[in-house]
């Protein structure tokens, strides 16, 4: 049976689809693929008729111009689930410092959140807010090239570095950006993101910002790679500085402001703690990693190489989401900042990875990356993914979903020691690739032998780890047994 989520994982996601305009009924499955890779494969029927495609002469496949071979769209389309209905329409909007939000999808500060035009697309699509580009009075130069990426067996987009500074416009053009938008989409919310050089600065740009008509500022201690000293993740990292410099901009502004935290720290919710008494009314999380994404061994350079030369700088993308979350966890269980706002960002690519954000105690989440790769439209899947979930669940309001995973999280000394669970093998799954046994003999307990072709289980040697199933690719191996006492 054709596993739909691993073609769809093929699909080139192209902006004006050949197949779609090949279809001569009418459908979308461009638009039917781009559901199930990005999770919401319980919808993607919604797009195209099962029964129509069934008995077409797949123009679509035609029209595709995969570089390899054609994706499989008829045969994608007959696999997919049964279409998910419901008469309910979940609200997803959801108050935020105060702010009210139509839904929980903010752009943040970065490139893809870094001029009028593409704002205003972005709002057109759906976004709630933009924490728009980071604006300071230093005009960055930028370099060339300043991105790259890193893959996994076949993924080429798992990890992405930039070297990328704040805004490269003056002062008073994003100012005027700000007005714009917040005049022509007065129900979307316009989040100022500032970065000062001292206290002057600070003070400045605060009250410009509230001037052109920010809904909230964003006080971006956490850059990791500024050029100058001083700035971003330096003052992150500094307690004093971050409240010192949160309470100048609370002194000058009525907004409501958010301090974005640096993961480049053991302890994020120090510096956390010291924003909220310096009046800091949320906490946004986590700006990119510090890193070195790889180095080239026949030129001795990392990428993205700039006239053969490189520097530490920030990491995103889906690799860093459960780095994020631990973060998001962390200041949400610290009880200096109970009851504090959070804004969640790192790794968010589809509506389940906004939901575990969530779930964990944001109210709201950013997404960049993601934008970059695929552009706004994901937008589309966001929403569409987290109301179903919501309805499938009985939750009328997002609200409702703030925290609730956290009481399950709790400290490696309060876990379960006395009991596990044997994986389960379905031998009529099982292809004889040997990857269990290999990996259970040389990293785990010796308790996989191979019979007949099969994989077989030893429970007398078996400590549950359930690394075979981790790396099972036929999905032959599962977790269905019951919890038992270890014998």
């Amino acid at each position: 049976m054709l596993r739909i989520t691993q073609e769809a994982a093929r699909c080139l996601l192209c902006g004006n689809a050949k197949c779609t305009a090949a279809c001569p009924n009418g459908y979308d499955p461009s638009r039917a693929v781009r559901a199930v890779r990005f999770e919401n494969e319980n919808i993607a029927g919604r797009f195209v008729d099962a029964d129509t495609c069934a008995g077409c002469q797949g123009d679509c496949e035609k029209a595709c111009i995969h570089y390899d071979s054609p994706i499989r769209l008829r045969e994608m389309i007959s696999a997919l689930p049964a279409q998910t209905k419901t008469d309910e329409e979940p609200d997803l909007s959801i108050d935020f410092c105060g702010v009210h939000c139509e839904n929980p999808f903010f752009l943040s500060s970065s490139i893809v959140a870094g001029d009028y035009d593409m704002c205003a697309r972005a709002f057109e699509a759906g976004w709630a807010g933009a924490v728009f580009k980071t604006i300071g009075f230093l005009i960055p130069e930028e370099v060339s090239p300043r991105f790259g990426t890193i893959g996994k067996e076949g993924t080429p987009f798992i990890g992405f570095k930039n070297l990328e500074q704040i805004s490269d416009h003056e002062t008073t053009y994003n100012l005027d950006v700000l007005r714009r938008l917040k005049k022509n989409y007065p129900d979307k919310v316009i989040v100022a993101s500032i970065m000062g050089q001292n206290d002057e600065e600070w003070i400045k740009l605060s009250k410009l910002v509230t001037e052109a008509g920010a809904d909230m500022i964003e006080c971006n201690f956490s850059c990791p790679h500024m050029s100058g000293g001083g700035l971003g993740s330096d003052v992150g990292q500094d307690p004093v500085l971050v409240k010192r410099y949160t309470k100048l901009v609370k002194s000058v502004t009525h907004l409501p402001v958010l301090a974005k935290m640096t993961p480049n720290i053991g302890n994020m919710e120090i510096p956390a703690t010291a924003a909220t008494q310096g009046g800091a009314d949320g906490i946004a999380a986590i700006n990119t990693i510090k890193c070195i994404l790889g180095i080239d061994t026949e030129t001795l350079v990392s990428s993205p190489s700039v006239n053969g030369r490189c520097s530490v700088s920030g990491y995103s993308g889906k690799a860093v989401k459960p780095i994020a979350l631990r973060f998001i966890h962390d200041l949400a269980k610290c009880g200096h900042l109970s009851g504090v706002p959070l804004s969640g960002m790192g790794g968010i690519e589809t509506w389940h990875d906004a939901l575990e954000f969530i779930l964990l105690g944001c109210s709201n989440v950013q997404v960049t990356t993601a934008v970059m790769q695929y552009g706004y439209r994901i937008i589309d899947d966001l929403i569409l993914g987290l109301k179903t979930y919501m309805a499938q669940h009985g939750i009328t309001k997002v609200s409702e979903l703030v925290g609730t995973a956290l009481p399950q999280l709790v400290p490696a000394d309060m876990l379960d020691r006395s009991t596990l669970v044997y994986p389960s093998f379905d031998i009529k799954k099982c292809i004889g690739c040997e990857r269990c046994f290999i990996s259970c003999s040389d990293a785990g307990h010796q308790a996989i032998t191979m019979q007949d072709g099969k994989a077989r289980l030893s429970a007398a040697k078996c400590v549950g780890c359930h690394l075979c199933m981790l790396v099972c690719p036929s999905g032959a191996i599962s977790s269905k047994n019951k919890r038992i006492a270890k014998p």
